[in-house]
């Protein structure tokens, strides 16, 4: 346990070992945590839980250090099993009848992991609950990410308990911003929200703005997963609304796979083309790459351009995966192009194309595709391809 302010305590877990998340969906190279919060007051408030593998470990570090029949409420500000899972598990072990402080889509939520009708305290945007020198105060955040997310304000502390919004899967060996690798830091906290947030990004800019509205003194956030911003806390607020608001660092990003490196050759000469005008590129082959690493450099970038062989009248399956998933998450307002090898049929760049259409990039010019292995005459026309694409950014 680790007071983070005072009478307020990190109660959480870290998973040093955890490498996928979301399943086996999002790649977590530095592990997580699961942060859960517990204010000692008159009344002493648990805020969200942890993932259910580790609620026996967190019920004893709850029965030390305050003790379970000492907990008068729990805040539940996103049922998600990484924050609510062992929530069944600690009600079973306290007195009947604990208020739950959750939002009615949360109540519903809840009801549906754990089939029980415990004693929920439906909160909104504004309300707030006195628990002794300290008050919190609750804010909606619908749909980011899930349609029962809240934050809790802890009045009195100027602390913002945010759950998801401003987190990160790292494990770093302190808990705080000014104490860990600050490039670690954002490396995973932009990776965070491409992967899991940008499909919300216009919510994201609107709650960002209420929230500032507000005018909340803030000495500290402290989400449900990675590290506690206490140095300059505000910073990730303004980094999020940067986010939310069609970002880019000015790059091209070109992503294909390859059977026998034709289409390889092709991408490297469009990259080539887009050097020779002006604009960095950076290469990755989808078959040896990790997708959540892709889906960031994808975020990151003004410009995809995205190639694959033609196998089977379709694209390799590395390539088919990415582009629903980017689909999935709502890129928009970037410029993209296509292109591909083949050996006789010669679909895969007019798929592509088609694919990136229909996810809602901005396609500029018409795909590239050569037959078998690129002529030096080819090439060129690749170089050029990259030439006009730089050119179409500007």
């Amino acid at each position: 346990m680790i007071e983070i302010k005072k009478d307020i305590y990190w109660v959480g877990i870290k998973d040093w070992d955890l490498r996928v998340f979301h399943g086996h969906e999002l790649s977590t190279h530095r592990g997580s945590t699961y942060n859960s919060y517990l204010i000692k007051d008159e009344k002493n408030i648990l805020v969200d839980t942890v993932w259910d593998p580790y609620k026996e470990e967190f019920a004893e570090k709850l029965e030390r250090e305050v003790g379970l029949d000492n907990i008068h409420g729990v805040v539940i500000n996103h049922n998600e099993p990484d924050h609510g899972g062992s929530l069944g598990y600690i009600m079973s072990k306290m007195p009947e009848g604990v208020p739950i402080y959750c939002t009615k889509q949360g109540a519903d939520i809840i009801k549906k992991h754990f089939h029980k009708d415990w004693n929920f305290q439906i909160v909104k945007t504004g309300d707030t609950i006195n628990i002794g020198k300290y008050e919190l105060v609750f804010v909606d955040m619908q749909m980011i990410h899930w349609p029962d997310s809240m934050l809790t304000y802890v009045k009195g502390a100027n602390l913002v308990l945010s759950n998801d919004a401003f987190g990160q899967h790292y494990s770093p060996a302190s808990l705080f911003n000014d104490e860990v690798d600050n490039c670690e830091l954002y490396q995973e906290a932009i990776k965070y929200y491409a992967n899991i947030l940008t499909p919300y990004s216009a919510l994201i800019k609107k709650k960002v703005e209420q929230i500032k509205a507000m005018n909340l003194p803030i000495d500290m956030i402290a989400p449900s997963h990675g590290v506690i911003w206490r140095d300059n806390p505000t910073q990730i607020i303004d980094k999020y609304y940067e986010w939310s608001n069609e970002y880019s660092e000015g790059n091209v990003v070109i992503i294909y796979d390859t059977m026998y490196n034709s289409t390889k050759s092709m991408a490297e000469a469009i990259a080539d083309g887009l050097a020779k005008n002006g604009v960095k590129a950076k290469l990755f082959n989808s078959s040896v790459s990790d997708r959540s690493d892709l889906i960031t450099e994808i975020f990151k970038a003004k410009g995809v351009i995205v190639g694959s062989c033609t196998v089977n009248n379709g694209v390799l399956s590395s390539i088919a995966t990415l582009l629903e998933e980017m689909k999935m998450l709502r890129f928009k307002n970037k410029f993209a192009a296509a292109f591909g090898s083949y050996g006789w049929s010669g679909e895969s760049p007019k798929i592509i194309n088609q694919k990136l259409t229909d996810v809602g990039l901005k396609v500029v010019q018409e795909p590239i595709g050569i037959k078998y292995r690129p002529t030096a005459e080819e090439l060129a026309q690749c170089v050029e391809f990259g030439a006009k694409f730089a050119q179409s950014m500007k």
